[in-house]
C-alpha cells in the first residue's frame, strides 16, 4: 500500500510539474514579445539562447573534448536546428500572436506521433488537426500568410528537434548531447547579440524581458521536464505537454491583449485534442 501511495503521489507531483513547465513556457514567450519593440525577435532569441547556455553548461557539463566527429555532426545539426524554432516562433509570435504561433509549432510533434503510428485513430487525429489549421488560420486575402509559414517553419523545426534528439541520446550519454547543442546556439547567437546590443543598445526593461524568455522558456522547463520525465510514464508527459497552445492562447489574451475569436479557439482545441489523442494511441500500442 506504502508503494501504490507514494507511486501515486510521485505522478500527481510529476503532473503538476509539467502543468507549471507549460505555463512557465508560455509566460516566458510572452515576456520575450515584450521585449520586441527594443530588439525584435532575432534579438530576444540571441539573448534567450545565451541564458539557457549560461545555466545548462555548468549543470550538465557535457566533455566536449571526447565528442567524436560522429558525435559532433548531429549536435551541430541539433543546434542549428533549435536556433532556427525559436527563431521562427518569435518571429511568427510577432505576426499571428502567441496563441496560434505556437499552436501551429505543435503541429510538428503531432506530425512525429502519426508518422510513427500509421493507425486508423492516426488518421482521424490528422483529419482534426488539418480542420484545427483551417479554422484558426482563417484563409482569407488579409490573413496574414507569412506569419503562419513562419509557425509552419517552427513546427518543422520541432520535428527535426525530436528525430535528432534521438539520435544525439543514441550516441552521448545522459543529456550531455542536448547542453552541447545549447551551447553551440548560443556560440552561433553571439555575434548577433552583440551587433543588436552595440548598435541600438536596448533599454533595462527590454534586456529583463529577453531574459526572463531565457529563464521561463528555455531553464525552468528543461529542468522541470526532467524531474517530470521520472515521475510520469512517456505517453502521459507527452498529453499533458499539449496544454501549451491552450496556456498560449490564454497568456496571450491576458498578458499580450490578444484577441481570438470562437473559430480560433476552436481550431487550437482540435489541435490539442488531436494531438493529445495521436499520443494516446501510440502509447497504448
Amino acid at each position: 500500500m506504502e508503494g501504490t501511495s507514494s507511486s501515486k503521489a510521485a505522478r500527481k507531483g510529476g503532473t503538476a510539474t509539467l502543468v507549471a513547465s507549460a505555463l512557465s513556457n508560455q509566460l516566458g514567450a510572452a515576456s520575450g514579445s515584450l521585449a520586441f519593440p527594443g530588439m525584435g525577435p532575432v534579438g530576444v532569441v540571441a539573448v534567450r539562447q545565451l541564458v539557457a547556455a549560461a545555466v545548462l553548461l555548468p549543470v550538465v557539463r557535457p566533455r566536449l573534448w571526447t565528442l567524436t566527429r560522429q558525435q559532433w555532426w548531429p549536435v551541430l545539426l541539433l543546434a542549428v536546428v533549435f536556433g532556427t524554432m525559436n527563431l521562427s516562433l518569435y518571429s511568427a509570435i510577432q505576426r499571428v500572436g502567441l496563441g496560434l504561433a505556437v499552436t501551429l509549432e505543435f503541429l510538428g510533434p503531432l506530425a512525429v506521433a502519426l508518422l510513427s503510428s500509421r493507425s486508423r485513430a492516426s488518421a482521424v487525429c490528422a483529419v482534426l488537426a488539418g480542420a484545427g489549421v483551417v479554422a484558426i488560420t482563417q484563409p482569407k486575402p488579409s490573413t496574414d500568410y507569412f506569419g503562419i509559414v513562419l509557425g509552419l517553419i517552427a513546427a518543422c523545426s520541432w520535428a527535426a528537434y525530436i528525430l535528432l534528439n534521438r539520435t544525439v541520446g543514441r550516441r552521448i550519454p545522459g543529456v550531455q548531447g542536448t547542453a552541447a547543442a545549447t551551447g553551440v546556439s548560443a556560440v552561433l547567437f553571439l555575434p548577433v547579440a552583440a551587433v543588436i546590443f552595440v548598435s541600438r543598445p536596448p533599454d533595462a526593461f527590454t534586456v529583463l524581458c529577453a531574459v526572463g524568455a531565457g529563464v521561463l522558456a528555455s531553464v525552468v522547463p528543461y529542468l522541470a521536464d526532467l524531474i517530470a520525465l521520472r515521475r510520469v510514464p512517456a505517453n502521459v508527459f507527452g498529453v499533458l505537454m499539449s496544454i501549451n497552445p491552450v496556456f498560449a492562447a490564454l497568456i496571450g489574451a491576458l498578458v499580450l491583449h490578444e484577441h481570438l475569436g470562437a473559430a480560433q479557439w476552436c481550431g487550437i482545441g482540435l489541435i490539442v485534442v488531436a494531438n493529445a489523442g495521436a499520443l494516446l494511441f501510440r502509447g497504448g500500442r
